[in-house]
């Protein structure tokens, strides 16, 4: 926990690096007290169909996942964070946001080697 995942316009990776995204997302959370950055995991696909209204019609959207019992405020905090790291490295993609989600605890699994 948490789970930081983002989607983006087909075509950003080529102007833009995405890579630097996910490592500037994963800094700037790591920052927060709520967040254990062994557990951290950032990732992004791109999405090669959308439509959307924007000029310019890009768009990077970050689904943050989170185990649940956190309040609004501390979402609200996090979904902060994601969006200014992302606007930080994408200043120029048409649309960013970010939306915050709850997972089951008692229904989380997870391995993790040595």
């Amino acid at each position: 926990m948490p789970h930081v995942v983002i989607d983006f316009a087909e075509g950003l990776e080529r102007s833009h690096d995405i890579s630097r995204l996910c490592e500037e997302v994963f800094d700037a959370l790591v920052l927060d007290v709520e967040v254990n950055a062994p557990a951290l995991k950032v990732r992004a696909r791109p999405q090669p169909y959308f439509k959307i209204g924007t000029e310019p019609d890009t768009f990077a959207h970050a689904t943050l996942y989170l185990l649940e019992g956190r309040n609004d405020a501390t979402k609200a905090r996090l979904s902060d964070i994601v969006l200014k790291a992302m606007d930080g490295v994408l200043p120029s993609v048409g649309s960013l946001s970010v939306d915050v989600r709850d997972m089951n605890t008692a229904a989380y699994a997870k391995r993790l080697k040595g």
